[in-house]
């Protein structure tokens, strides 16, 4: 399988502070890759690094086999990589409409927003009966599943996700991965995802690796990491 994302021996820091230190992980075309580890281990900064938004000291990122390290940020969503934060993201004092146009400002397929659009209150039905409702208003669940759509409305090749179930209560989470599944599978999007909740991203993915203090500690298919108790309770805690 053609690998859609690779990282070769990346370092970052913040400052002078080390975070990353020699981290290697790959994302395939159409697949699912969960980056796991404890709070602090370097998994949002990975993502951070991705997208250019932090120092990077050493290593190589590759986007379907051309190095985007060191392109600008905006650049890199252009090229089809959408991130969402931890924290969402969304503008608070948009609509929902607006805020996922503003997801497809970087397309030029115009004509086809609007459809786009539809459908993303298909996948999330109560977005569309608050498509005029401002964001900053919505439920946390909620802001999490425009903040997703919102990615979705770029047509990535990969979207990276930072923490989508937390504060989410646990129906919403079950609808936002769904609607992962779905747009994975029958997009072909491929998807890097950090996730506390590991038995969740487990499930969903079909690649993992577990970071620790800003190394990988360990990394192979999900179902395999999985059945490892020693690995779940060594780094998973579970």
């Amino acid at each position: 399988m053609n690998k859609l994302l690779e990282i070769r021996g990346l370092s970052a820091a913040y400052g002078q502070r080390p975070v990353l230190s020699d981290v290697e992980l790959a994302v395939h075309a159409g697949g699912i890759t969960a980056l796991l580890g404890a709070n602090g281990a370097g998994k949002t900064t990975t993502l951070r690094a991705i997208c250019n938004l932090m120092v990077r000291t050493s290593g190589e990122i590759l986007l379907a086999g051309e190095r985007i390290d060191g392109v600008a940020t905006e650049k890199i969503a252009r090229l089809g990589v959408a991130h969402v934060p931890d924290g969402r993201g969304t503008f608070a004092q948009l609509t929902v409409e607006e805020n996922l146009l503003l997801g497809a400002a970087t397309r030029r397929d115009k004509d086809e927003i609007e459809s786009d659009c539809e459908r993303m209150y298909g996948y999330f039905p109560r977005l569309g009966e608050r498509r005029a409702q401002q964001a900053g208003t919505l439920s946390g669940g909620e802001q999490q599943m425009l903040a997703v759509s919102r990615a979705l409305m770029m047509r990535p090749r990969l979207l990276l996700l930072d923490e989508p179930s937390f504060g989410v209560a646990p129906l919403v989470v079950k609808e936002i991965f769904d609607v992962l599944r779905t747009i994975n599978e029958n997009d072909s999007v491929g998807i890097l995802l950090v996730e506390q909740n590991a038995d969740l991203a487990l499930g969903c993915a079909d690649h993992a690796y577990v970071l620790e203090s800003g190394r990988i500690a360990t990394g192979g298919p999900s179902d395999d990491i999985r059945r490892d108790e020693g690995i779940r309770r060594a780094y998973l805690g579970y």
